[in-house]
């Protein structure tokens, strides 16, 4: 099975992700083509590797990943490191990029499989002008096609890091952020389940969020664990903490984005309170 994936930030307005498609079936006729978004933030890296993360494991090993944002490569631009069109295999699938912090802020602290530098596409400018075409396709179909990596790409020892917010941990408390706001206004948070259970699953909290203004002390199973219109807390599909109100949704009566107020990278507090200790955290001061 020859499955590519399209992540990008090119949109569905022009002509480009059209493009990207019929060069991967000129390329490779037999391909199945899904896409992933194609509406990340213009040169967000950050919320590309949120996107490929969250899915890429519901794919069948050998899939190939194609991420098409910030793909210019850079060479040696203003005496800065540069940044390469790259191959990274990780738990079976392939993820082809720009090196430009992406692979970074996608694998985090785990440890891939390999890791190449496509060979020969910086020396042509005229790839330049659209290199997730022009670069990350034709490497992605030499995968598809059965190709060793080694015939094309080089490895390489590393990739670019990038610097991603992570959830802060402290006596009694979690200080975790938005990193992503779906299309119903849920608040995805960088706290994971396995984080917040270090503080003892039956262990009292209470989850703060905009300054205070709004509290949750309970962690539901299922959103309709709630009336409708009810803020609710649960760990999705991803294990991260989510915010949402049950059956609400930007444009619909308002999702937890729009009637919380919260916006991407605000802080979220989870306060705990251990059996014997003070009420709360602010009866300490």
């Amino acid at each position: 099975m020859q499955i590519i994936t399209l992540t990008t930030d090119m949109g569905l307005h022009d002509h480009y992700v059209a493009s990207l498609k019929g060069t991967i079936l000129t390329l490779t006729p037999e391909a199945r083509i899904v896409d992933i978004s194609h509406t990340v933030k213009p040169f967000n890296i950050s919320e590309a590797a949120y996107y490929i993360s969250s899915c890429f494991r519901d794919f069948p090993k050998g899939t190939v990943h194609v991420i098409g944002v910030d793909s210019e490569p850079i060479v040696n631009f203003g005496g800065t490191d540069g940044s390469f069109p790259s191959i990274l295999l990780f738990e079976g699938h392939y993820f082809i990029a720009n090196d430009n912090g992406f692979f970074g802020a996608f694998i985090q602290e785990n440890t891939p499989e390999g890791f190449w530098q496509i060979d020969d596409v910086l020396s042509n400018p005229r790839l330049f002008l659209f290199p997730t075409k022009s670069m990350l396709i034709p490497a992605a179909c030499r995968i598809l096609k059965g190709e060793d990596v080694s015939t094309f790409a080089s490895p390489a020892p590393k990739f670019k890091k990038a610097f991603s917010i992570t959830a802060v941990v402290e006596v009694n408390l979690i200080k975790g952020n938005v990193i992503h706001i779906d299309s119903y206004g849920n608040l995805i948070i960088n706290v994971s389940r396995e984080l917040f259970d270090r503080f003892g699953k039956d262990t009292p909290f209470t989850i703060y969020f905009r300054k205070r203004d709004y509290y949750i002390d309970r962690i539901s199973t299922t959103y309709n664990e709630v009336s409708e219109g009810e803020k609710v807390a649960i760990f999705n599909e991803n294990n991260l903490l989510e915010i949402a109100i049950n059956r609400g949704a930007n444009g619909s009566g308002g999702g937890a984005e729009k009637l919380f107020g919260v916006h991407l990278g605000d802080v979220i507090r989870i306060e705990f309170t251990p059996q014997g200790s003070k009420t709360t955290i602010d009866s300490l001061f």
